[in-house]
């Protein structure tokens, strides 16, 4: 699964635009998104509801904690 990737913007709004970091979110966010559809297929041949299922990847993803919030 290849997700559409957005443009990569730092908290002050500015892109970022180091290759390097660039290359590795795309890397990160495409592991990411084949763990999820892994997990997600896994569920559904399980038995487990669709939408229930949805719900909570979208839950977890939504309580990702900052470590580096100063």
């Amino acid at each position: 699964m290849k997700p559409d990737l957005p443009i990569w913007h730092a908290p002050d709004g500015s892109v970022v635009s180091c290759t390097e970091k660039v290359k590795v979110m795309t890397e990160n966010m495409e592991e990411l998104a084949q763990v999820a559809q892994d997990a997600f297929e896994d569920a559904i041949l399980m038995g487990c509801d669709e939408h229930q299922v949805r719900a909570f990847l979208v839950a977890m993803m939504q309580q990702l904690d900052n470590p580096y919030r100063a």
